[in-house]
């Protein structure tokens, strides 16, 4: 079988090192404090899977070198880390720089980066969910966006390890909307972008692989940050010069209120819409689940329900042949590898067990069925 680059998101959020996180989770454990306190509210879905290897500090070395080694015999070979840059300085950076990059043998395994570039808001606090507050804006001007570039080259790109396409660093951008505004319009991004292009190929690398999220088609609308242009994410990729295109979740693109095999129809019917309609390669994306209830004191919709390893396991097969068909690079991504407080992550639950990571080794390795 063919090698396939199969990467799975990591939310780093899991650690209490981040003294700026403490305003969202009070107890110093990050984010699994609102997965611990998760409640079964109705039986559309089956509240609380609780994590088989614990609550652990994904920023602990010894950690990640565990789940490493787990993730690379089962398949999944790429880290996509979710990055952040709020109020002039990074955010939750402690999962990759102390964990991932401290562990014994994370050059067993590739990472890139994506850069979040979402507003921060209270969704991340329990206790008061629904404060239409903004926290930090994700939106960054050229001096911060310069910062950030010079940061992500110096500390990222220059590792053995880091993710390339054609010897490119890949960048993934997550709000494209959000990047734009920050800029102030499309030229100026395009500008800026050129010039991060630049910075690139002056440390040696051939170019710079830019990567942008995309949700449905009527989700961006270029009009609304820069009135001298319109259109929607096709506009975006062509002005701003993206590479290639991939998704983050499938709640963003379909209706996500139904059973796992009611909804793959309509995920594939999108990838054939991207394949034709863009000028770029798209990477398959495949979701594990979604159901964000672990956020919430009260019921909250939509649920993914009945994503079971099974029917998660098509999915993935779904990818391969899309890749085998129409990519050169076999790049997969998948949401995610420890997304619990959306319910959608590869990590081991105490109701799957190992079972979405071993649907991904069955569909992307030469596992022949022996035990390990």
């Amino acid at each position: 079988m063919k090698n396939y680059d199969v990467a799975a998101f990591i939310w780093p959020s899991y650690t209490g090192k981040e003294k700026r996180a403490y305003q969202f989770w009070e107890k110093g454990i990050g984010e699994w404090q609102s997965v611990i306190s998760a409640e079964k509210r109705t039986d559309c879905h089956i509240l609380p899977r609780k994590p088989l290897w614990g609550t652990v500090d994904e920023a602990d070395p010894e950690v990640m070198e565990f789940q490493i080694k787990e993730a690379v015999r089962h398949g999944v070979n790429v880290f996509i880390y979710d990055w952040y840059w709020y109020d002039r300085r990074p955010f939750l950076e402690q999962c990759l720089d102390e964990g991932f990059l401290g562990a014994k043998n994370n050059e067993d395994m590739k990472f890139y980066l994506m850069w979040a570039n979402h507003d921060a808001s209270y969704l991340w606090d329990k206790r008061q969910t629904d404060l239409n507050e903004t926290v930090w804006f994700g939106s960054q001007h050229r001096d911060e966006f310069d910062i950030i570039c010079r940061r992500v080259i110096d500390m990222y790109f220059k590792k053995p390890n880091y993710y390339k396409i054609d010897g490119c660093p890949v960048f993934m951008i997550y709000d494209i909307m959000n990047f734009v505004r920050g800029l102030g319009g499309i030229d100026e991004a395009r500008k800026a972008l050129d010039d991060f292009r630049e910075l690139v190929k002056a440390e040696g690398f051939p170019g710079l692989h830019l990567q942008m999220v995309v949700y449905s088609e009527k989700a961006a609308d270029v009009s609304a940050v820069d009135p001298k242009y319109s259109g929607t994410s096709k506009d975006f990729v062509d002005l701003l010069g993206f590479d290639s295109i991939t998704h983050y979740q499938f709640v963003h693109f379909v209706d996500a209120n139904r059973d796992y095999k009611e909804i793959l129809p309509d995920v594939a019917t999108e990838w054939e819409r991207l394949r034709t309609e863009y000028k770029v390669p798209f990477y398959p994306h495949v979701t594990v689940g979604w159901d964000n209830n672990p956020r919430y004191t009260y019921l909250k919709w939509p649920i993914m329900r009945n994503n079971t390893p099974e029917e998660v396991k098509k999915a993935f097969e779904m990818a391969k042949e899309y890749s085998d068909k129409y990519n050169d690079v076999p790049l997969i991504t998948v949401n995610s590898w420890n997304e619990w407080t959306e319910m959608s992550y590869l990590e081991p639950d105490d109701v799957y067990g190992y079972g979405y990571l071993e649907a991904i080794r069955d569909v992307f390795t030469d596992y022949s069925g022996e035990e390990e």
